[in-house]
């Protein structure tokens, strides 16, 4: 049996099973993404939970450290193939989404798995994403109306994500996937 500190076959095949459903998702998200920006460019904050969403699969189901960014990471490779031209930005992404979802549990030296912690950093992450969009895009250039429906959606949409992730790492649990790998 393998101990706590190494890292089985299994954790990494997990991983790659669950960062390629992610980067299928998250391929298509990008191009969702897209018409939301075309026909509402405020509604386009509903697909960056997306990216969360392999990350918290991965992490809640195997409880590991790194799992949250392994499978962020190929979720990112994944989605390249199918949209090659953002290629840095969901590299990029991934590894931010998977240093962010893993942050709050480093704090704790991985002793604590509570969900408050997975919505912390959700509701973090998401606030600050709004934050850096707002400044990064000249906030007041566009009109207040347009915050008060984009902002909601930046901060909103990573703990959405989070919850949807462990939803599915859930049932993933409970379908016996999981099993021995804790």
């Amino acid at each position: 049996m393998a101990t706590r500190t190494s890292t089985s076959t299994r954790i990494l095949l997990s991983c790659a099973a669950i960062g390629v459903a992610g980067g299928v998702v998250a391929g298509g998200s990008g191009y969702l993404a897209l018409v939301l920006a075309a026909i509402g460019p405020m509604f386009y904050g509903v697909t960056i939970g997306v990216h969360f969403l392999p990350s918290v699969v991965a992490f809640a189901l195997l409880r590991r450290p790194g799992t949250a960014l392994l499978a962020g990471l190929i979720a990112g490779l994944v989605g390249a193939a199918f949209a090659p031209q953002w290629l840095p930005r969901l590299i990029g992404t991934a590894l931010l989404v998977g240093v962010l979802v893993e942050l709050p549990f480093l704090l704790t030296r991985y002793r604590r798995w509570e969900p408050w912690l997975y919505y912390a950093s959700g509701l973090t992450s998401g606030i600050v994403i709004a934050v850096v969009v707002y400044l990064a895009l000249g906030g007041e250039h566009f009109p207040a109306w347009m915050w008060a429906i984009a902002l909601p959606l930046y901060a909103g949409s990573p703990v959405l994500f989070t919850w949807i992730g462990r939803v599915i790492a859930l049932q993933l649990e409970r379908a016996g996937v999981a099993r021995g790998l804790r």
